[in-house]
């Protein structure tokens, strides 16, 4: 495959992947801020200016603490900004635009569906009924397109870097969000999360995955480790690193001389000895998402050099 369409492949995944986790962040976020205190500490919450942190944007101009409009305008329909779920979604297009001979024609329509109805699902997303119907439009449209390429695309090396780019993202955007929340969950404030306070499954969609693994109490910081170690949910970061790098194996001619698949395959060997014997804390799960978060940024510049003849896109998250 030539390294020009694998890059638009790997990043056709990646954006989509982007835009569903900023659209769940926004409302994850957005219930939580309705529903309790910031200072809460049993409550998964976030503040507006942790979030803008996390997809790396800032408002410009308020000289103040962003507020929630300001915040769910910038991430969700602002053109101008690259982490917006609007610019994802664009960047998503235009790279189908250019494989199309190599992705299914369903693929196609439900990306361009997407393009064509997001301006009439934005409508609101800032006023009084809040962004739901924003973000529910670009999660279920975000589930259907990796549904039909599921059921449409030959298991070959497209496939792999599709896969690859989609679950490389998705890793990417849970681990942001457990770093900015792990400073703190100090152990002595992570009470146990019930009521009002289990608001953590909108902010984190792994909550309710948790409470059916009945693993432990679910206190934020068990949360937290679910998220991060457990491969039996295909969201957390391990299961997505390991997703990754069983797409590069496939594609690769030779994966056991591959740096990325190196480099992954040590990153979740070191994920499952501490999944076992760690801690679980604030500062340990803090430690490890911030190794972790290092070792995804080396791994996106290796798969850049081995895959892509060094190209490197300009709207990674920084």
């Amino acid at each position: 495959m030539l390294a020009r369409i694998a890059h638009e492949l790997f990043w056709l995944g990646r954006n989509v992947s982007r835009a569903e986790h900023t659209a769940r962040l926004i409302d994850g976020v957005f219930q939580a801020d309705l529903q309790g205190r910031q200072d809460d500490p049993a409550g998964v919450t976030l503040s507006w200016e942790a979030v803008l942190a996390i997809m790396g944007a800032t408002v410009t101009g308020s000289g103040t603490r962003p507020s929630r409009e300001e915040t769910v305008a910038l991430l969700s329909t602002d053109p101008a900004n690259d982490h917006s779920v609007v610019a994802s979604l664009g960047r998503a297009r235009e790279g189908a635009r250019t494989v199309r001979d190599v992705i299914s024609a369903e693929m196609w329509e439900a990306i361009n569906s997407v393009h064509l109805g997001i301006a009439d699902a934005a409508v609101g997303v800032t006023g009084y009924a809040g962004p739901y119907s924003f973000v529910s439009y670009v999660k279920s449209h975000s589930a259907l397109f990796w549904g039909i390429a599921s059921r449409t695309m030959l298991r070959d090396d497209a496939y792999a870097f599709l896969d690859a780019g989609g679950r490389f993202e998705s890793a990417d955007m849970v681990l942001r969000m457990l770093r900015s929340r792990c400073p703190r969950l100090e152990t002595g404030a992570d009470r146990r999360v019930t009521g009002r306070r289990s608001r953590c499954s909108a902010l984190l969609a792994g909550c309710r995955a948790f409470r059916r693994a009945g693993v432990a109490a679910p206190t934020a910081a068990a949360v937290a480790s679910f998220l991060l170690y457990t491969r039996r949910y295909p969201d957390s970061v391990a299961a997505s690193i390991d997703a990754v790098r069983h797409a590069l194996e496939l594609a690769d001619a030779n994966p056991g001389a591959s740096d990325p698949v190196l480099r992954l395959s040590r990153v979740l060997a070191d994920l499952d000895f501490r999944g076992r014997v760690g801690k679980r804390d604030g500062g340990e799960l803090l430690e490890i998402c911030e190794i972790v978060g290092r070792e995804l940024n080396l791994a996106d510049a290796d798969i850049a050099e081995r895959y892509f003849g060094g190209v490197m896109s300009p709207t990674r998250v920084s």
